[in-house]
């Protein structure tokens, strides 16, 4: 299965397991609006993303996003190189917005 995913595979995906979603975008892009649905900001550029990975339980299903879909696709990468099974990167804040996620 692949990491990346569409917003309506993530809409799927939630109702089957409601899972993690971790923000990796800064905080102040986090500030500016994100997913009221998130659980966690963790900023992938300044190593803090990188840093919690060991706080995280590798049992967890976990749903990552970021403005485009690409911080959140290395952030994915990542976590599956540290053992974690069930990582997604659901893509840009913008287009989950757009698909009906609700955003605060």
């Amino acid at each position: 299965m692949s990491i990346d995913i569409s917003t309506e595979e993530f809409k799927e995906k939630r109702a089957e397991t409601k899972g993690v979603i971790i923000d990796v975008r800064t905080q102040g892009e986090y500030e500016e609006g994100h997913l009221a649905e998130a659980d966690y900001q963790y900023d992938l550029m300044n190593g803090e993303f990188q840093s919690q990975l060991d706080s995280l339980n590798k049992e967890e299903t976990y749903y990552l996003y970021c403005r485009s879909g690409n911080r959140s696709g290395q952030a994915a990468r990542i976590m599956k190189k540290a053992g974690f099974e069930n990582v997604y990167n659901v893509g840009g804040f913008g287009e989950l917005v757009d698909a009906g996620f609700e955003a605060k």
